[in-house]
């Protein structure tokens, strides 16, 4: 039986590959600002901002097996430079987005016999990193939003978060513009290269369909060693 799977954000980026590695046959659904980067993919697009616009069940089927939420921010400055309007729209993209998205479609993933959510989170969380102020304290709301959900939520809906390290995003583009900071981002990971959307995606796949069926409350470090390994001595 074929599953249904939602995606927020996924006409570009990390998004835009977990498309193509869900199962062949499935039933996907890109809620997202825009329908660039889906020609020729067999999904359905539904214009929505995840900062303006609620869920409206009626465009929905009457069940979800799957759903990621791609949007986030990366908002990198010295604290003393951050307002707190900075920590607000961080919050509001990273946090409250997807606690609209989850509360609308709660009945369609309790319809499914076992649904998975995941989302996405960062490395600086778990290993303090300069300049990562807002970004970090979002995104560590987020993995105890995961956590509280996968007990509330288990055994019929699995929550699961990863959290990469730096990715060749289109959102990550403004750092990873130029060969010297590719290879700058690169050398500061123990497996010596920055990732990619394609690494994410698939185990994104993973997570959403029933490979992982045993798998819920985590937290996914997908950094290239850098949250458990010192390579500096």
């Amino acid at each position: 039986m074929s599953k249904t799977y939602l995606l927020i954000g996924g006409s570009y980026g990390i998004g835009k590959d977990i498309i193509d590695q869900l199962p062949e046959g499935s039933e996907i659904i890109v809620a997202s600002r825009t329908n660039e980067g889906l020609a020729g993919k067999q999904v359905t697009h539904i214009p929505f901002d995840v900062r303006e616009d609620t869920l409206s069940l009626d465009q929905l089927p009457s069940k979800i097996d799957g759903f990621a939420y791609c949007p986030g921010s990366i908002n990198l400055r010295p604290f003393r430079g951050l307002k707190p309007e900075a920590f607000t729209n961080d919050f509001e993209i990273n946090v409250m987005g997807a606690v609209r998205c989850l509360q609308s479609i709660q009945p369609l993933l309790a319809a499914s016999e076992q649904a998975s959510v995941v989302l996405f989170s960062t490395v600086a969380v778990q290993t303090g990193m300069p300049f990562h102020a807002s970004v970090a304290a979002s995104k560590g709301a987020l993995e105890g939003l995961a956590r509280s959900l996968a007990a509330e939520w288990a055994p019929k809906v699995r929550v699961n978060v990863i959290a990469p390290s730096i990715t060749d995003t289109p959102l990550a583009n403004r750092f990873l513009n130029n060969e010297a900071k590719k290879e700058k981002a690169s050398l500061r990971h123990p497996l010596k290269r920055i990732g990619t959307t394609e690494d994410v995606a698939q185990l994104a796949a993973f997570l959403l369909t029933d490979k992982s069926s045993w798998m819920t409350g985590q937290i996914l470090g997908l950094d290239g060693g850098m949250s458990s390994l010192n390579i500096s001595g």
